[in-house]
């Protein structure tokens, strides 16, 4: 009987194993930033708020998204009940394109 539990617990630890490199294959937008901010290639998400947020009174910020192949953070605002877009190259700070 402890021969068939152990047989059963080994089999589901080899599965569990064997499902979790197949997750940690999948790139997340967090993670390729993560990874190009710590090689020095992009500036912190915090650096490139500090640029845009003042140039952006009177509209409520909603957040980022980062778009690892272009490099470029795009911020994301309400203002009037009008969405606003402002795309920043994240290896620069440099403000690429405002939606008005």
């Amino acid at each position: 009987m402890k021969q068939v539990l152990s047989a059963a617990l080994g089999m589901a630890l080899v599965a569990c194993g064997l499902a979790v490199p197949a997750s940690a294959q999948q790139r997340s937008p967090q993670g390729e930033v993560r990874k190009e901010m710590q090689a020095g290639n992009v500036l912190p998400l915090r650096e490139i708020e500090k640029r845009v947020l003042p140039s952006m009174r009177g509209a409520e910020y909603l957040g980022p998204a980062y778009d690892s192949a272009a490099m470029a953070y795009r911020l994301k605002f309400i203002r009037d009940g009008r969405v606003l877009f402002v795309d920043v190259d994240a290896r620069t700070g440099k403000i690429l394109r405002r939606t008005r």
